[in-house]
């Protein structure tokens, strides 16, 4: 047997669920769109009547198995435009017909055919038989998507599947598609009491009171870092004047994304982003090389439209704070602060045990603004402070903003997924728009550069990646409840069960009792479910002994503490909300 590419393999095997669909719904009118490959596998989008249920997915796995001992030959066919309309308007397949009329002039028409019934238009390439193909797939569930990605055009039927070429891969993948689910954001968001959704403000998260700890928690360890790191926290306004954004580019590049009000007869935006803020607070100083480089750092919130269709859960949301950043610096200073980034950036991630880092080097978009010949020495000098930085790259070409290149650092979660959350852009644009000076060491007018620059990027997203990551079981330091205490039974053990809780909360830590009238197994299991790191019990022998019978969490026995060695846990504990390298520097 001939040995193929997964890609072509997967292709392949879309085909066969599409023929599979049109052979267990003969009476009624299928219509196919488009199936690609995409990552695991493959989706096919389709417009028929019946809405397909789990039930027909495992009746389509079936007939796609069946098609496959047929053992169709699979032919491919050059037609001309004309022929290839003929034939697919024949079969009434409109949508497959829009594409024909779509493909450029000069470009070569191809359909495969699978046995004597089934056709459908691609380019290829396919498997020569059905019989090639390896039954290792799965179709996992169905969404609803317009064609051609257009709201005004109508919602079809796309169906999921995964495809591997061994049982081991797709049982595997299966078991990483289980596990995602267990740690899905969404679900743990709710299940831990940190955040909801409502209509009201479509993709627009409210924290809840233990998500605004976590949130807050986050906040403050950002804070922390930039003790060591020299920035300079400021706060700058919500609604500012469209003017402010024709003078950075925003408006003419970015007004799709943008929320616009009308005040005093005069055009008003939401801010998406903080740099020309930052950028007009620097203009209204003057400031010489021995103030640079200056490191302005903002946690204003934002708001960008994104369509209804992108949005999910924390990870693409209409509004959100980023741990945001703006250097202004001196050209010759770029390598050293590159370096120190790149030494912030991986202390933050490692504290939060995201180990497997890739860096992705993006260069000029088609959309830019500013001359070649700017852009040439923004990318040298980006790429001379990788090089030095003597950390592994990979180049994404096109990538950049349309202000400038960038550094994009993705960070592998605990199922092995990539996601990007930290991002340094060098910026020669801005301060050229907004006439950005300061007085170099020969007293002369000097341009600065800009660094743009986010470690854990939006924080709603990162909160969404960090869930899954811990599968909501948070650090010490981060969880928004740390310890839960229970007393025995009596009025006599609540009494030192409160004493305990106030003076912990006294120190600093986050504690309560739990003085319900339910059982203590219910306790017990309700603190595990709620992913506490402590559970303290208190009865006759702990209150006579100044102790405790501590419970860590995902452990099964108690661990009898005097209460001075339990503080002194958790102020060890405590103290790893600073990373190990950056504690007392």
């Amino acid at each position: 047997m001939a040995k193929y590419e997964l890609d072509t393999i997967r292709h392949s095997t879309a085909h066969l669920m599409a023929q599979a669909i049109m052979e267990l719904f003969p009476t009624e009118p299928v219509q196919l769109g488009i199936g690609p490959t995409i990552e695991n596998g493959f989706y096919y989008d389709i417009e028929m009547s019946t809405r397909l249920t789990e039930e027909h997915l495992t009746q389509i796995e079936d007939k796609m198995k069946e098609i496959i001992k047929r053992d169709l030959p699979v032919v491919r066919h050059e037609v001309s435009r004309e022929e290839a309309l003929t034939l697919f308007a024949g079969r009434g397949q409109a949508l497959k017909c829009e594409l024909i009329r779509d493909i450029p002039e000069g470009e070569v028409i191809s359909y495969y055919t699978q046995g004597d019934k089934f056709f459908d238009l691609c380019t290829g390439p396919h498997v020569e038989k059905t019989g090639h193909l390896p039954q290792f797939f799965k179709l996992m569930h169905t969404a609803g998507a317009y064609w051609r990605g257009d709201q005004t055009r109508p919602m079809l039927q796309r169906i999921y599947a995964s495809c591997f070429t061994t049982k081991k891969q797709l049982e595997d993948h299966l078991f990483q598609m289980e596990e995602a689910k267990k740690r899905d954001h969404r679900k743990l968001g709710k299940e831990l009491e940190l955040f909801i959704f409502d209509p009201v403000a479509p993709a627009s998260p409210f924290f809840m009171p233990k998500g605004a700890l976590v949130y807050n928690g986050l906040v403050d360890f950002m804070r922390r870092i930039y003790k060591v790191y020299g920035y300079q926290e400021v706060i700058t306004p919500q609604v500012l004047d469209v003017d402010l954004w024709h003078t950075s580019g925003h408006y003419e590049k970015y007004k799709e994304n943008m929320y616009f009000t009308q005040i005093d007869e005069r055009e008003f935006a939401l801010k998406p982003m903080n740099c020309p803020c930052h950028m007009l607070m620097f203009s209204h100083h003057r400031y010489s090389y021995r103030d640079l480089p200056l490191r302005f750092a903002d946690f204003g919130r934002l708001h960008r439209y994104e369509k209804s269709g992108v949005v999910a859960g924390l990870t693409r949301v209409r509004t959100f704070c980023q741990d945001d950043a703006h250097i202004f610096i001196q050209f010759d200073g770029i390598q050293e602060e590159i370096k120190t980034l790149m030494e912030m950036f991986f202390h933050g991630y490692g504290h939060f045990g995201f180990e497997k880092i890739r860096i992705g080097f993006s260069t000029r978009p088609e959309m830019r603004v500013g001359s070649d010949e700017t852009w040439d020495k923004a990318e040298a000098a980006l790429k001379a402070a990788l090089d030095a930085s003597g950390r592994d790259y990979f180049i994404n070409e096109g990538d950049g903003a349309f202000y400038g290149p960038k550094i994009d650092i993705q960070v592998a979660d605990a199922l092995g997924r990539y996601h990007q959350l930290g991002t340094i852009q060098l910026d020669f644009q801005l301060p050229e728009r907004f006439d950005l000076k300061f007085t170099n060491d020969k007293g002369e007018m000097e341009r600065p550069v800009v660094i743009h620059r986010a470690l854990l990027g939006s924080l709603e997203r990162f909160i969404g990646v960090y869930l899954e990551h811990v599968a909501g079981v948070f650090p010490f330091w981060l969880a928004p409840e740390q310890i839960v205490i229970v007393p025995v039974k009596n009025e006599l053990h609540l009494a030192a069960a409160q004493e305990l809780s106030r003076k912990l909360n006294s120190l600093g830590f986050r504690s309560r009792v739990d003085d319900r009238n339910e059982s203590m197994g219910l306790k017990t299991r309700q603190a595990q479910t709620g992913k506490i790191p402590f559970m303290l019990v208190l009865g006759d022998k702990e209150i006579e002994a100044q102790s405790a019978a501590v419970r860590k969490y995902g452990e099964q026995k108690s661990e009898v503490m005097t209460q001075e060695a339990l503080i002194s846990m958790l102020t060890e504990l405590d103290a790893q909300k600073m990373p190990a390298a950056l504690r007392g520097v």
